[in-house]
């Protein structure tokens, strides 16, 4: 168990549509009322929020023993580039549109009791992934993600979702979802697979056609959608779930399923394993936790045990 007793509280206005901030200050509030020191950091952007992260772990007087993230998995995944391999755990108060890290990981939607989890200080180490592409690679750091990242129609959705101020909720991807359908569907994919546990010498490259690849350090996305089944927060892996070339109509047909979270049995789509996973294909976005993550050609690998989150 860890010893809480000063924290740094992240916020996002525009998480939840405005519910990241009323989450953050309840959150101040339970937290001040248990005597512990909060320091509140709230940017101006993704990339100010980040450097406001990188800052407070960089005070040597005042660094906190734990990061909070109060908001959902955007907001987490701009507080990973700066956390991620500086030992200090994160804490999660889901306060974001999906919050699917927080769901996986069972922490309570209700605001105090999810800081009375980070207050206990149980913490459990998880695996994080990377992804590499022209814009996050070759000099600068890797660009870290926590639940999904994906790639094709499931990236042009995600930011067509961010772009949309209705509805609230998963609904908002449905929505998107449908928009994004009228626009062209299966592009040329090349998979490689490196640490592969399904292949013999545990690689493989693997040419398709693919409306969408999503590599899933978790089972969901998007709040509950089931893109990634037996994914393992702690495995080692990163899981591949490649939806091949169908209709427009089969694609609207496994919309609701994914939706509701329900496990996607069609023959288009299958799925794989692998430590490291290199995807090409030509004009096809990528986002990392809901966030923009670049074009493909893409690297992602597994970072096994890379961070500890406080748990219940």
């Amino acid at each position: 168990m860890k010893e809480i007793h000063s924290v740094a509280l992240v916020t996002n206005p525009m998480s939840g549509h405005g519910r990241g901030l009323e989450v953050g200050a309840a959150a101040v509030a339970r937290f001040t009322t248990h005597g512990v020191r909060v320091r509140e950091l709230c940017g101006d952007s993704a990339a100010d929020t980040t450097r406001l992260v990188r800052a407070a772990l960089d005070d040597p007087e005042h660094r906190p023993d734990v990061v909070v993230s109060a908001g959902g998995d955007g907001l987490t995944c701009v507080v990973l580039q700066a956390l991620a391999g500086t030992g200090v755990p994160l804490g999660l108060v889901p306060g974001g549109t999906g919050n699917d890290l927080a769901r996986q990981l069972e922490i309570p939607d209700d605001t105090d009791a999810a800081v009375d989890v980070v207050l206990a200080g149980k913490t459990r180490r998880v695996d994080l992934g990377t992804v590499e592409t022209a814009t996050t690679g070759g000099e600068s750091e890797p660009f870290w993600f926590a639940t999904v990242t994906g790639t094709g129609l499931d990236a042009r959705v995600t930011l067509r979702a961010n772009d949309l101020r209705w509805p609230n909720g998963p609904a908002r991807y449905t929505v998107a979802a449908l928009i994004e359908l009228f626009h062209g569907l299966a592009v040329p994919y090349r998979i490689e697979l490196d640490g592969s546990p399904d292949h013999p010498d545990g690689t493989a490259v693997i040419d398709t056609d693919a409306i969408m690849v999503a590599v899933g350090n978790t089972k969901t996305y998007g709040g509950g959608m089931l893109i990634c089944p037996d994914a393992v927060l702690d495995d080692g892996l990163l899981d591949l779930t490649v939806v091949g070339s169908m209709s427009r109509l089969q694609m609207l047909k496994m919309l609701p399923a994914l939706s509701s979270g329900k496990r996607i049995d069609h023959p288009a789509v299958t799925q794989y394993r692998a430590a490291t996973i290199t995807l090409t294909a030509p004009g096809a976005p990528a986002t990392a936790d809901g966030e923009p993550a670049g074009m493909l050609p893409a690297i992602f690998r597994a970072r096994p045990g890379a961070q500890a989150v406080l748990v219940p």
